[in-house]
């Protein structure tokens, strides 16, 4: 499963409701990219959520 190697935002799970109030099983997944960024001066390709790209904490290569 992909997972922000930065912040480690991953997938969670709750209930969907249907009108009639049943439940079933579901998954919301974070917004995860493959992405090459810098890691101590040399790229490295890592998972890495979208807010993380977009809020500037990682540089890329």
């Amino acid at each position: 499963m992909a997972k922000c190697a930065i912040c480690e935002k991953s997938a969670h799970f709750g209930n969907a409701v249907s009108h009639s109030h049943r439940r079933s099983n579901k998954m919301w997944k974070a917004n995860v990219k493959s992405v090459k960024i810098l890691v101590n001066g040399a790229a490295k390709k890592t998972y890495v959520c979208t807010s993380c790209l977009r809020s500037g904490k990682v540089e890329r290569a």
